[in-house]
């Protein structure tokens, strides 16, 4: 894994306490499979941009500018300093506000997460900090500005070190009672045989590990067939078939409990399984009148590697 960078350097509010901490990206984007855009002769295609009041005048991208709309239609335009200056004329303070316990936030509000790692001469305050929330078994409630926005963080505390969590807003995240879910109470049967079904694949933790991408190497092993000239068609899928038939719940349950128990105890994680052997190519719609066609007896197809594929 790359080394990491730091994208930003800040303060952390704690009281009269300002802690220098600098900030970093806690995850990464998995690359995904990428088809590209071209003509039907199989030739690349490029996007334009073009005048809304001339579509035959296409604009450049080194003439474009960046403006805002305070009227229908009128627009005050900023120069690229200017919007550097707006980015920079943000706080650069965590501001703490409250401490609540750790486990107080629903997930549901949960965005972006960033690592804080101490700047210099922050070791100290940081790791007090850090020490003081673990102890107390809370987390900080701050403001920060990133980007032209304040968000609402919470600042939580590991072993390992500190991570801030940017929080989306009240008015951001919609409430489940709009959907007007019908309440049924299920039968005291039901009910004990959900719960042994939930203690028999019951695990006391979370394990990232765990899961792969199964999908993406369906789709690649696919795109390898393609190009060893295979007729790629789309699967069925059973279950999405809706059969209307009444369900006796209690029954499938037991069918359920009955076929973990003649897997034996504690199965593997269906990921751990999957990497034991090489997937399954599960084909895919034809999406191409000029496939290359299957090589001869006397050749060799030779697909490119998948992860070389992925980088153009």
């Amino acid at each position: 894994m790359a080394t990491a960078r730091s994208i930003a350097s800040l303060s952390l509010g704690f009281g009269l306490v300002s802690i220098p901490v600098r900030l970093y990206s806690a995850t990464e984007g998995s690359a995904t499979v990428h088809f590209n855009l071209l003509s039907k002769e199989g030739e690349r295609v490029k996007q334009q941009y073009v005048s809304a009041s001339d579509p035959t005048k296409v604009v450049p991208r080194s003439e474009m500018v960046k403006g805002y709309e305070f009227e229908k239609d009128r627009f005050v335009i900023f120069k690229p300093e200017e919007l550097k200056a707006l980015e920079e004329g943000a706080s650069h303070l965590i501001d703490i506000v409250a401490f609540i316990p750790a486990d107080a936030v629903d997930p549901i509000y949960y965005d972006k997460p960033y690592f804080l790692a101490p700047d210099k001469r922050g070791g100290k305050p940081y790791n007090l900090l850090k020490k003081a929330m673990l102890e107390s078994g809370r987390c900080a409630l701050a403001k920060w500005a990133w980007k032209s926005k304040q968000y609402p963080v919470q600042v939580r505390a590991k072993e390992e070190g500190l991570i801030l969590q940017q929080l989306l807003y009240a008015d951001e995240v919609r409430s489940l009672e709009d959907l007007e879910i019908e309440q049924l109470e299920p039968s005291a049967s039901e009910l004990k045989l959900a719960l042994q079904l939930i203690d028999q694949i019951a695990q006391e933790s979370y394990d990232p590990a765990m899961f792969e991408d199964e999908e993406k190497k369906r789709i690649l092993a696919a795109i390898d067939a393609k190009i060893a000239g295979e007729e790629i068609v789309a699967p069925e899928h059973p279950e999405d078939t809706a059969t209307g038939q009444v369900i006796d719940l209690a029954e499938m349950l037991k069918a359920s409990l009955a076929r973990n128990s003649a897997a034996g105890p504690k199965a593997r994680p269906a990921a751990a399984k999957a990497s034991a052997s090489p997937p399954a190519v599960t084909p895919l719609r034809n999406v191409s009148s000029k496939a290359k066609r299957a090589p001869k007896a006397t050749e060799k197809a030779v697909p490119a590697p998948a992860r070389a594929r992925m980088k153009k």
